[in-house]
């Protein structure tokens, strides 16, 4: 049933084909571990966020849980940022210089 004046509307046989995207690697920092305070998105409740540690995902756990157990608080790790709940800084910042991160608060 071919006729010669048919034409191809549309097929998935050819094309542009894009390749599967990589997982994102997050980026090596450098060196410091800066701790800030946030309350954006948040209705104003406040929380410290901790970034720039450069461990895999298993010891980013261990560390937010024995943070979380020391200041005995809630907190979250999402995407290699460590959150804890309430403005703990100075006493979270004693604990990771007494692990041995260089440690800076940044923000207000």
């Amino acid at each position: 049933m071919k006729d010669s004046n048919s034409q191809l509307v549309y097929s998935t046989d050819g094309g542009r084909i894009e390749e599967p995207k990589q997982q994102q690697t997050r980026l090596k920092g450098d060196g410091i571990i800066r701790i800030r305070r946030e309350t954006k998105g948040r209705k104003g409740k406040g929380v410290i966020t901790i970034s720039g540690i450069d461990k895999d995902d298993n010891e980013l756990k261990k560390i937010c849980t024995e943070l979380k157990k020391k200041c005995g608080t809630g907190g979250a790790l999402k995407d290699g940022i460590i959150e804890i709940q309430g403005d703990n800084r100075e006493k979270v910042m004693e604990i990771l210089q007494k692990q041995g991160f260089t440690v800076k608060l940044a923000g207000g």
